[in-house]
């Protein structure tokens, strides 16, 4: 009985070395940096495994932690090229319920995307001053197509979140990936456009003097520049606004992503603002995963309710992802001349995106 018990009391002195002496993170593998989640898996919360593929940039490293603060999430694997172990490490010392893993490096992406039930994607580079979406589009295009290559070896069943811009060119790259790997299914792709939308509750908010949290405005088409159309005669609860207050607030909402940029002067771009509506979908996809009936939420997306074949607007969510695209509903006159502006722009971003991975 002794002996048992100092062999138990040797284990736990194990477990608590391996915090102490953490292996280099030059020479991460997969079970050095676990040891110290490990430690905690048997008090892990049931719930949905969710990995976030550039989780060391900046809404990388906030969405870890609101994800970790979910308490759906009983597994959260953070991915990313640099960095993993110090965000990981941070992160796991959180008293929540869900294990945190980490993984440094291409070698071990399929180790992190192996068995999840949610990927979420904010990997790339950031929005600088002077930088449109489309400037992204080189360096962005081909780290989301390595990442959902892996996604489609590794987890092809999981809900995928896109984030990294420009969206309305990467979510057609991840769908013409998909394809080639004969595991395409327009029902798990997503994406985010939350932000736009998060915009747009707090803007009209302010103009009506409402808790943001009362207010709910649909945001359909893209997610760039006038791609961005918030349908501002829908809002809830039923408002009316001058023509001026329109075109303020759509300028505004369209615009939001470069009045951060410009105020950071250069420091960066609306990254802390994305990981709250990145968190905020996410848990949306994560209820509807757990069949929580009533889940809407506008999402760019596989869609037939314009002849583009993706398209943002209300979306319902389940246990297959995404259950029904909703119609975009009556559009007043200054809506419907957006929607002309969207759709041009937007047909030319999502051929950019299929002429990628087609060349």
């Amino acid at each position: 009985m002794e002996q048992g018990g100092d062999a138990a009391a040797a284990r736990r002195m194990e477990r608590i070395a391996s915090h102490l002496r953490p292996t280099p993170s030059s020479q991460m593998e997969e079970v050095s940096l676990l040891r110290g989640s490990n430690c905690r898996a048997k008090g892990a919360a049931t719930g949905f495994k969710v990995a976030i593929l550039g989780a060391s940039g900046g809404i990388g490293q906030p969405l870890a932690l609101l994800m970790k603060m979910n308490p759906l999430v009983s597994l959260l694997h953070l991915y990313d090229v640099v960095n993993t172990p110090g965000v990981t490490a941070d992160i796991s010392h959180m008293n929540t319920g869900a294990v945190v893993r980490g993984f440094l490096g291409q070698p071990q992406l399929e180790n992190a995307l192996t068995g999840m039930d949610l990927v979420i994607i904010p990997a790339g580079v950031p929005r600088k001053p002077g930088m449109t979406r489309d400037d992204l589009f080189n360096i962005n295009a081909g780290i989301v197509r390595t990442l959902c290559q892996g996604v489609a070896k590794c987890c092809p069943k999981a809900i995928v979140n896109v984030i990294s811009n420009p969206v309305n060119s990467t979510v057609p790259i991840a769908a013409e990936v998909f394809k080639k790997a004969g595991t395409y299914d327009p029902k798990l792709l997503l994406g985010v456009t939350t932000l736009d939308v998060v915009r747009a509750n707090t803007f009209v908010a302010e103009v009506l003097g409402l808790d943001p949290r009362d207010v709910s405005v649909p945001v359909i088409g893209g997610h760039a520049g006038v791609t961005i159309l918030p349908l501002l005669s829908q809002v809830n609860p039923p408002c009316s606004f001058n023509s001026e207050e329109i075109s303020y607030l759509t300028t505004r909402i369209q615009n939001g992503g470069t009045e951060v940029v410009e105020a950071k002067a250069g420091a960066g771009s609306a990254t802390l603002s994305m990981a709250y509506a990145a968190a905020k979908f996410a848990d949306a996809c994560l209820r509807g995963l757990r069949g929580d009936s009533g889940i809407v939420e506008c999402s760019y997306v596989a869609s037939q309710v314009t002849e583009l074949p993706f398209f943002a607007s209300k979306v319902r969510l389940g246990r297959c992802g995404i259950e029904e695209i909703l119609s975009l509903g009556p559009l007043n006159e200054f809506e419907r001349a957006g929607l002309e502006k969207t759709k041009k722009e937007l047909a030319e971003s999502i051929q950019k995106g299929v002429a990628f991975i087609s060349k």
